[in-house]
């Protein structure tokens, strides 16, 4: 069994803090994305500064350290290299052991940040709704768009709640990616958008709903990726099965 199949497309943890850190080289296209995601993820939220010597795919005892301090299941980590010029990798961990990761390379020119669209922004601490649009997301077979799906449900799903209030759906999350094409190497991009909900007087009974692009604007292209081992997937579901 993979991540995916036991836990297809839903969120793994009760929500906790995500812990926003990057390495000893570090982009500023890299480090305004961090920033802009991290506003989002506020409050449940901690971003360092410091420069730190992270190598995640080589050694991930430095994020079990940063994860048990902080208490936190979920790490996004800022790098910058040769090979990899502005990659992201968002990392969760379970008993602040890391279970699974996952590399987005982001596309520096595509970058457009919070500040650079002037307009209103939602409320800190509001819950997104979530759009997953093209059939990359859903694959029956795990990949890693079906892993961009469960990492950023993980990411942006906030506080549990019983109820919602219609009020508080002020905006929304859109990540989408193209069909592939036979012969193609390159896999297709994630385009990832944030817009604000609208709503308007129709003359009808129920409100006109538009939509404003209020940023930050990313997309990626999907990197190294590392499963998580079917031991700690079994403790995980056991868990789960018990609460």
């Amino acid at each position: 069994y993979t991540l995916h199949t036991l836990f297809p497309y839903t969120t793994l943890f009760r929500s906790k803090k995500a812990l926003f850190l990057r390495g000893t080289s570090c982009s500023q296209k890299t480090q305004d994305a961090l920033t802009d995601l991290y506003s989002l993820r506020r409050p449940l939220a901690q971003k360092f500064t410091k420069k730190n010597e992270i190598h995640p795919f080589e050694d991930a005892t430095s994020l079990e350290f940063f994860s048990e301090k902080n208490d936190a299941s979920l790490l996004v980590f800022g790098s910058s290299s040769k090979k990899r010029p502005h990659a992201l990798t968002i990392i969760r961990t379970f008993g602040y052991k890391v279970l699974d990761m996952l590399e987005l390379n982001l596309d520096p020119d595509s970058l457009r940040l919070l500040s650079q669209f002037k307009n209103k922004k939602c409320a800190v601490g509001l819950k997104p709704m979530l759009l997953f649009s093209g059939t990359p997301f859903e694959s029956p077979i795990p990949n890693e768009y079906t892993m961009v799906k469960s990492f950023f449900t993980d990411f942006f799903k906030g506080e549990p709640a019983e109820k919602v209030d219609v009020e508080g759906l002020q905006y929304m999350v859109s990540i989408a990616a193209r069909d592939t094409v036979d012969g193609e190497e390159a896999k297709p991009k994630i385009h990832l958008r944030v817009y604000l909900i609208k709503t308007k007087k129709s003359g009808q009974k129920l409100p006109r709903v538009e939509v404003e692009e209020m940023g930050p604007r990313m997309d990626f292209r999907v990197g190294r990726m590392k499963d998580a081992e079917e031991a700690m997937l079994k403790e995980r579901s056991e868990e789960h099965t018990s609460e």
